[in-house]
């Protein structure tokens, strides 16, 4: 039967509005559909995996405990409905058809689902570009997970189990929780498919054919791959350690922020007060304090979401000392590690790309905490409020409308943004290009002059450009395709609701204050959630702005100090070179060895019988001095750039230096002497007025061991003469190791040694 006996002869609304849904109809309908989806739709999907399928190689099928606990929730609910069939037969009473129907149909359709789930696991559509479920399975769980659901319309009915008065009904409580949580988590697991390849198997079987660039499967990645390897590179972020005003900063903020939500609750409860006592002629003091309550909690609330509100505000103020500490901690940490990291990796970088995912990932770390934590959060919790104080104060209809429309709004807008995730990432990276060729265009301004190529760097920006804006196009484009769904379901849900109420109150169960009730509290809520795609595509981007910096975060440092590693012991500065490997093949990688840029491969290098390898870098990088062949200097004025070989040395000290590099007279001829700004790279200066800066910062540093690479190739010949017998009392009485090629450079060396093609060719005074 449809109806309930007690409501025999109603009309349908007035049953599914105060009887609820028949249990006889839902239990006849719910079953069929299911099997319906399962039996028909799956045989044909189960033809076409047989036909056109191929079986996987075991190889390409991941191992997941969550596909193991598919299997198992699916096999939970089909030994449910068997048990719950069982318990009613044996039970002694009376077995409705229904019943018997309900048990039956159920367990065929889980079984059929139960197979497709094993079927996808096995078997695969070659040329299937999903990732993930098929749509029949996938619908299977929605249908089922939305039919438990549909229970909440019969809140108030005595045909189901809600008043938990009998043994029967906490029975039958007990069977829907279990299909309730079983079939949610089916559902929400099938979102992810642990159990399938994460990419097309088309992909994973030509892999090694597939062109590397082409095919590394970036563009396709989800944002939310790896997720917790990202979420633990920003736990460190989140609590900031050891300062305990901070952290207190950071729990009053929280403790707003819930009562944030608790004055959202209140404001149209207040609201639907003063309404009705308007209407209800009540008391003016009455009145009075209603109103009052009413404006003061929304001078706290603000806006529609408190977006400007006094606590809103007041929790903003209060952050920014956090936002600040973990904007410093971000980038300190980077800035560190960038230099940890090995001269092969430096040579080998871009720095317009690595500037850009420097900025745009500290940035975004600053943007996902605060977006996760004052937005995402608080609009969840304000909707699971909202449907609950709906479902208990007004109607299990309305709970339902706005279940409904929350979970297609949400679904949606994360399907369609992790859709347009591509389209952001190869927006980025036509950002890095275009702000890479201009860095390096600018970088080698000389060049470009020499050669005439400003029209070709110019034209070069603008093709870089464009393809920067195709890729801005289709970003745009899928965004406002996005904001149009989202537009579409909360209308539809604001029309169902609006619509109800006033048939509530047309039929007099409402009070005018009732009706303003709800619309307030709708649009409060929909005022944030409007701002959910938003919060959610931030949260997206800021993870696909943070990936570049993971990368830098995830490179490993090359030369590492070993456990436990010692200083450095100086006695006598006796260098060796022990069957070194092919690595140290030329003369000034062997001073990159001595240094430690690199790890020699075979053999050792030792200082006073100590192996390099094990003393810690500081130590051993203290005691040396290197003046390049290459010099770069720091854009800053000139004497803090020979200060850098010792940072805490006076001025005096300074001048001394230069004066012994042979500079001295040369930097008091500039307008404004020491002060004089080196430029870009150092590019204000000559060539040799560099070198003899180079030479100053080493002197000023007193090395014990000191490298020079070709450190008078770019003088003239009285100022290499000049600067030679300068470095001749520099380096007395110190171990001096000299790159050169011109004979005259090394003519008073104790031992000069003839390298060709990584050997000793010749030894000698």
């Amino acid at each position: 039967m449809l109806l309930g006996p007690d409501i025999a002869g109603a009309s349908i609304s007035e049953a599914w509005l105060e009887g609820g849904i028949s249990p006889c109809f839902y239990f006849t309908l719910v079953p069929t559909v299911l099997l319906t989806l399962s039996f028909f739709f799956g045989a044909f999907h189960c033809v076409c995996y047989r036909r056109y399928g191929t079986e996987m190689e075991p190889k390409f099928v991941p191992r997941s405990r969550l596909y193991g606990l598919q299997l198992a929730v699916s096999l939970l609910l089909l030994l449910q409905f068997l048990g719950g069939l069982v318990w009613r037969a044996a039970g002694g009473g009376e077995l409705p058809g229904y019943v018997v129907l309900y048990g039956c149909l159920s367990m065929l359709g889980w079984v059929w689902a139960v197979a497709l789930l094993r079927l996808e696991r096995r078997r695969v559509l070659v040329r299937d570009r999903t990732r993930g479920h098929s749509t029949v399975l996938l619908l299977f769980w929605a249908v089922a997970f939305s039919a438990e659901n549909l229970a909440f319309v019969s809140w108030a009915s005595p045909y189901w189990w809600w008043g938990l008065e009998n043994t029967q009904q906490q029975v039958e409580f007990s069977l829907w929780l279990m299909r309730y949580l079983g079939t949610g988590t089916l559902f929400f697991l099938g979102l992810k498919a642990p159990g399938l390849p994460r990419r097309p198997y088309m992909l994973l079987i030509n892999e090694d054919e597939r062109d590397v660039e082409g095919g590394t499967g970036q563009e396709s990645q989800s944002t939310w791959q790896d997720f917790g390897q990202k979420v633990r590179l920003l736990v460190p972020y989140m609590w900031p350690r050891g300062n305990i005003l901070l952290q207190g900063l950071v729990l009053l903020c929280l403790c707003l922020l819930g009562l944030e939500r608790v004055i959202n609750v209140f404001v149209p409860i207040y609201y639907k007060n003063i309404v009705n006592e308007l209407t209800d002629g009540s008391r003016w003091k009455t009145l009075v304090t209603t109103v009052c309550v009413y404006v003061l909690l929304k001078i706290l609330q603000g806006g529609g979401a408190g977006a400007s509100g006094f606590i809103s505000n007041l929790r903003s103020f209060l952050w920014i000392r956090v936002q600040q500490y973990t904007n410093r901690v971000v980038q300190v940490r980077l800035f560190g590690h960038l230099h940890s990291l090995s001269l092969r990796w430096h040579l080998g970088r871009r720095t317009g790309d690595v500037l850009r995912s420097i900025d745009r990932g500290t940035s975004s770390i600053n943007t996902l905490l605060s977006y996760i934590v004052f937005s995402i959060f608080p609009t969840i919790a304000d909707i699971v409020i909202s449907i609950i104080y709906f479902i208990t104060y007004f109607n299990a209809w309305f709970g339902l409308i706005i279940f409904v429309c929350m979970f297609l709004y949400l679904t949606l807008t994360i399907i369609i943004t992790e859709w347009r995730t591509k389209y952001r990432r190869d927006m980025n990276t036509q950002d890095n290009n275009a702000k890479s060729k201009a860095v390096d265009s600018l970088l080698n301004f000389e060049t470009v002059k020499y050669y005439n190529a400003e029209n070709y760097e110019v034209n070069r920006f603008e093709d870089a450009i464009l393809k920067y804006q195709i890729s801005e196009w289709k970003t745009q484009a899928s965004l406002a395709f996005l904001n149009q769904t989202q537009n579409l379901i909360v209308g539809s849900g604001l029309l169902a609701g609006s619509l109800l109420c006033a048939y509530f109150f047309q039929e007099g169960k409402f009070k005018l204050g009732d009706f303003i009730l709800f619309g307030t509290y709708i649009i409060q809520l929909y005022t944030p959630l409007n701002w959910f795609g938003t919060y959610y595509r931030i949260i997206q981007k800021s993870f696909i702005d943070m990936e570049s910096m993971f990368k830098l975060f995830t490179e490993e440092e090359e030369v590492k100090d070993v456990v436990n590693a010692g200083n450095l012991l100086y006695k006598l500065g006796k260098v060796e070179f022990e069957n070194v490997g092919q690595s140290g093949c030329g003369k000034s990688t062997l001073l990159r060895l001595l240094f430690r840029f690199y790890d020699v491969q075979g053999g050792c290098i030792r200082i006073d019988g100590q192996d390099i390898s094990k003393v810690k870098q500081v130590s051993l990088r203290a005691h040396i001095g290197v003046v390049p062949q290459d010099t770069v200097l720091f854009n800053d004025n000139i004497r803090d750039n020979i200060r850098y070989g010792r940072i805490s040395a006076s001025d005096h000290e300074v001048e001394a230096a230069a004066i012994a590099a042979d500079i001295h007279k040369k930097i008091q001829t500039f307008p404004e002497g020491y002060d004089t700004q080196v430029g870009e790279r150092g590019l204000k200066l000559s060539g040799g007025e560099k070198q003899r800066v180079a030479i100053a910062r080493t002197i000023l540093k007193a090395p014990q061991i000191i490298l020079l690479d070709e450190a008078t190739s770019a003088l003239d010949t009285q100022t290499e003469r000049n600067i030679q017998a300068s470095l001749i009392k520099v380096c007395s009485n110190r171990t001096t190791i000299v790159v050169a090629h011109r004979l005259s450079t090394i003519i008073g060396a104790d031992q000069i040694l003839v390298l060709s093609d990584g050997q000793i060719a010749e030894r000698g005074r």
